[in-house]
């Protein structure tokens, strides 16, 4: 059976192929308009964000991961040649499930071998040629005008400034969390930052680690995308941002929130802004009944949130399949204290994919 895992969307399909340890880790991707080339030193730019290696709170398995470019037909094909795996890090646990990994479930589908080598097809590695298709959603979502940008909203309960700390429409606040891109630790709040490095480093030195929560905003949406029911913006972008390995959740505007106000707390009121209607607050998200109200109204906003690397240092219980007995296992190889650093671009790149192509079946219907 295919260990590929295909994506597909309204206009686009991806087809992302490879493993955690293969020879090499891809994605297909089909639906581009006529002329779409990447740019590839935007996209080499972008994938740096997500590379390992780069310092102590990501793993130390260095991968430049640097993107070749095919085009084959009407197909896109964007790869990368993995150049440090490290499989015999996993031999000792074979037959030991992975205390919150795959191990367990992934057999009962794909056989045997299916996660046993740094998780396979399930392992955080293969958000890579996630964030491939992403950049080059990204680079188009730009030229009309659409930003999309991410930070650390919190971690080991740590908090950076929030998009809610503010103005719904602030633009110091929208400069700020665009200029998180160029930094080596994804906060507004450089001071919380520091802070959350702190614990993230604590975390490691205890043989341990740490989750985080991302907000993502997005701004300069053209009002009308999205729709009811399944073709619900929320529902588009959620897809896709739980291929994420690590991520458990995800809430627009205020999201669970909402469920302790009263209506007339959560309510946005519209307001006159000039000749523009806009939101006075954004606890929606900027979507209403699934369809975007457009960027002078509101930005779309949302926040993720991703578990404590489950691969640890200490000792925990877990079995011997082969044995059926009880065990306990340590886990050796290179692994991330936090996800949530590296995980931010993750989740630019899926709200792009799933809102580019929102973008392109609306001008297939429109044509």
């Amino acid at each position: 059976m295919s260990m590929n895992s295909i994506y597909k969307g309204e206009v686009l399909t991806l087809d992302i192929y490879g493993q955690s340890h293969s020879e090499s880790i891809g994605v297909y991707i089909k639906g581009l308009p006529e002329g779409v080339t990447p740019d590839e030193e935007k996209t080499g730019a972008f994938m740096k964000r997500r590379a390992p290696g780069q310092n102590k709170w990501s793993t130390p398995r260095k991968e430049a991961d640097d993107v070749i470019f095919e085009k084959e037909g009407d197909t896109l094909h964007g790869y990368i040649v993995n150049t440090n795996t490290k499989p015999k890090d996993y031999a000792s646990i074979m037959n030991k499930p992975r205390p919150s990994h795959a191990d367990f479930t992934a057999p009962m589908i794909y056989g045997e071998d299916a996660s046993r080598s740094g998780g396979g097809i399930f392992s955080g590695r293969m958000t890579a040629p996630l964030c491939i298709a992403g950049s080059i959603a990204l680079q188009q979502l730009a030229e009309e005008g659409i930003t999309i940008a991410a930070h650390l909203k919190e971690v080991a309960g740590v908090k950076d400034r929030s998009y809610f700390d503010q103005d719904p429409l602030d633009e110091d606040f929208k400069k700020a969390l665009e200029e998180v891109a160029s930094k080596e630790f994804p906060a507004v709040d450089d001071a919380a930052g520091d802070k959350m490095k702190e614990a993230i480093e604590d975390a490691r030195m205890d043989g341990d680690s740490v989750g985080g929560i991302i907000e993502c905003a997005v701004y300069g949406m053209p009002e009308g995308i999205g729709g009811p029911l399944f073709y619900g913006i929320e529902g588009k972008i959620a897809q896709i941002v739980y291929a994420i390995p690590a991520v458990k959740g995800i809430e627009f505007g205020n999201g669970f929130e909402a469920a302790r106000l009263r209506g007339s707390e959560n309510n946005d009121a519209f307001v006159m802004a000039g000749d523009k209607v806009r939101l006075e607050s954004n606890r929606s998200g900027g979507i209403l009944g699934g369809i975007s109200v457009g960027g002078s109204c509101a930005p779309i906003v949302f926040d993720v949130a991703v578990k404590p690397t489950p691969s640890i240092s200490r000792e925990q219980r877990t079995v011997d399949i082969s044995e059926k007995k009880d065990t306990t296992l340590v886990i050796e190889g290179r692994h991330d204290p936090c996800i949530a650093p590296r995980a931010v671009p993750v989740v630019e790149a899926a709200c792009a994919i799933a809102l580019y192509d929102m973008i392109l079946a609306k001008k297939e219907l429109d044509a």
